[in-house]
């Protein structure tokens, strides 16, 4: 059986779940902004991403005969992002490494990016179903 979704609708699912992560880092972040001796969190996916979705081509292998089928890179759900602390820091006297002007424009960027995805998601739903609804007209 065929695969309903694509790599492109793949790809945005997994985005959507590492902007989560991203989100859920930084509102811990801004929670902590006043608690003494909290190290501020990171979360940096981009690569992991990319290299799930192979954008590049660099993990995929070549096919040398028509017969033969192309394949992907690594699964997008085998990418693994780590939450790490974040290496840009400035320590306050209490020792605490949250930067809250930097926490919320990283919410803020990572907010407008997930409605994007969401967007083309909806967009991309919209005309399966089209195609459903309307393509046996």
């Amino acid at each position: 059986m065929a695969d309903l979704f694509d790599k492109t609708t793949r790809a945005l699912g997994a985005s959507l779940n590492y902007r989560l992560l991203r989100h859920n880092v930084a509102s811990a972040n801004i929670a902590n902004a006043e608690t003494p001796g909290y190290k501020a969190k990171v979360v940096e996916f981009e690569d992991a991403l990319a290299r799930a979705v192979d954008l590049d081509g660099a993990n995929g292998l070549s096919a040398s005969e028509p017969e033969h089928f192309t394949m992907g890179g690594a699964s997008l759900g085998r990418e693994r992002v780590t939450v790490e602390d974040n290496p840009d820091i400035n320590v306050s006297p209490d020792k605490n490494t949250v930067d809250l002007d930097k926490e919320v424009t990283t919410m803020t960027e990572n907010s407008v990016l997930y409605k994007a995805a969401v967007q083309l998601i909806n967009k991309k739903m919209a005309m399966l179903k089209y195609g459903i609804s309307e393509g046996g007209k």
